[in-house]
């Protein structure tokens, strides 16, 4: 009898925690300037007010799914956090231009020097922004994005490209970039001296760039903006797709969490704040 009891507040509390994700995270489509709709998996704090906006641009191939792990971190900081689709950058694109360039490095060159598919982030951003704003105005406004989304990120905030896309829209009050890339096909020499809003910049000492073997050009970026409220962080043994939180993440995922939450906490609080010193990763700001 016990034990049959105890199975039924068991299983009572599993359908409130399912319950509460539910209502937690959603799936809507947003609708762009073109007219095609781009899809958004929405993780919303509870409690009454506008919650400030955290928007996500997933790297090549990803999708509106991935970067959970950060999406519910800024949720559960009181952040209303979204995960962009980029459909023209999506898998199916990743897969298509692998076949057309013969492989997944050529594959994925392609598509991240494609001006197109940045012209179609730009806009999934802009229907982002307008979907959000349809339910309150956001007090404070974030994009963060990793790898090609850190790429989005960099042309938003302002930096100079080589595609002809247009830059420089600086919709939001800060910025995050998790891998981004140094000078190479896209981005010119100090491409990002123009930058003046905050950015926080992440690599690890294993997120190596297509264009070099190691990470150091990641830091390039960083070391060209001016200063005021710009932070870097190398977490050491972090990889690429360890930013995704995909592979034995857990290290980078925690320090990641920890240094993105100390810049935005604090910017949304009025001041730039102090980056978190922690073992496993070697942060500075300027």
């Amino acid at each position: 009898m016990e034990r049959s009891r105890n199975a039924a507040v068991l299983s009572l509390a599993l359908c409130v925690l399912t319950a509460r994700s539910a209502l937690s995270q959603q799936l809507v489509q947003a609708e762009r300037e073109d007219g095609a709709q781009t899809p958004l998996r929405v993780y919303a704090p509870g409690g009454p007010g506008c919650a400030p906006l955290a928007l996500i641009s997933p790297g090549a191939g990803g999708s509106e799914d991935g970067y959970s792990f950060l999406a519910k971190a800024l949720r559960d900081d009181g952040w209303r956090a979204i995960v962009i689709g980029h459909r023209e950058s999506g898998s199916a694109s990743l897969r298509s231009d692998m076949r057309e360039a013969g492989g997944i490095k050529k594959g994925l060159q392609q598509l991240v020097n494609d001006p197109k598919a940045y012209q179609a982030r730009l806009m999934d951003i802009a229907a982002a922004l307008k979907w959000a704003g349809t339910s309150c105005k956001a007090p404070y406004v974030a994009l963060l994005g990793h790898s090609m989304g850190a790429r989005t990120v960099m042309v938003e905030a302002g930096a100079k490209n080589k595609l002809g896309v247009t830059s420089g829209r600086d919709r939001f009050d800060a910025y995050v970039a998790m891998s981004p890339d140094g000078p190479d096909a896209m981005f010119p020499e100090h491409a990002w001296s123009v930058i003046r809003k905050p950015v926080l910049v992440l690599t690890g000492t294993r997120d190596k760039s297509m264009s070099t073997s190691g990470y150091e050009s990641r830091t390039i970026p960083y070391e060209d903006m001016p200063s005021g409220c710009k932070w870097l962080g190398v977490i050491d043994g972090a990889t690429h797709l360890n930013f995704a939180g995909i592979g034995f993440a857990g290290t980078t995922e925690r320090l990641t969490l920890l240094e993105i939450k100390a810049f935005l906490d604090g910017l949304r609080g009025g001041m730039c704040g102090v980056p978190v010193q922690a073992e496993g990763i070697n942060i500075k700001s300027k």
